[in-house]
């Protein structure tokens, strides 16, 4: 399956949604109005939601973050609250598993305040179309300016449009 991200920068408060095997965006969109709550109640940021639906099993995944960073009891935890308030209302249809996890040391970029707080960090981003030829731009996270995003890329400013960006990612030091 080909992972397709919605591009939802203007409208999205809590963090991107993947959509897999054709998943309405609608759905998902619920999903997050339903856990981002629980989740920032326990103190979290809810960073991502992957859902992936399957023929006899779906999996939905939440990715967490906060600044100390995130552990397993920190994960757990979520995924006891979270569960309790999807088994009451019940927004999936049929058997899934549901995941927590950290955002990783790949972590994905989305909203306008993540390309802020992790300016001056190594990103690779890719963009729906091309830009001058390019699709793919690996450099060094400037920030935000008027809803563009920076990145210098050997002496060269890319400022890409939020829109434009299909997937923005932490490029971790070796």
């Amino acid at each position: 399956m080909r992972l397709t991200s919605l591009n939802l920068f203007e409208k999205w408060a809590v963090g991107p949604l993947f959509i897999y095997g054709g998943v309405m965006a609608q759905s998902t969109t619920n999903l997050a109005q339903l856990i981002e709550p629980v989740v920032s109640a326990l103190g979290y940021e809810l960073v991502a939601i992957e859902y992936r639906r399957g023929t006899r099993s779906s999996l939905l995944r939440l990715y967490i973050d906060r600044p100390e960073g995130v552990g397993l009891a920190d994960c757990t935890r979520v995924s006891h609250q979270v569960s309790g308030v999807l088994d009451v209302e019940e927004p999936i249809a049929g058997q899934y598993t549901l995941e927590v996890s950290s955002p990783g040391l790949d972590r994905l970029l989305v909203k306008p305040q993540d390309f802020q707080r992790f300016a001056g960090q190594l990103v690779k981003v890719r963009l729906h179309g091309l830009l001058e030829g390019r699709r793919k731009i690996v450099g060094v996270l400037k920030g935000v300016e008027q809803d563009l995003v920076v990145v210098e890329e050997e002496g060269k400013e890319w400022r890409l449009a939020l829109h434009d960006i299909d997937q923005a990612r932490l490029v971790p030091n070796p």
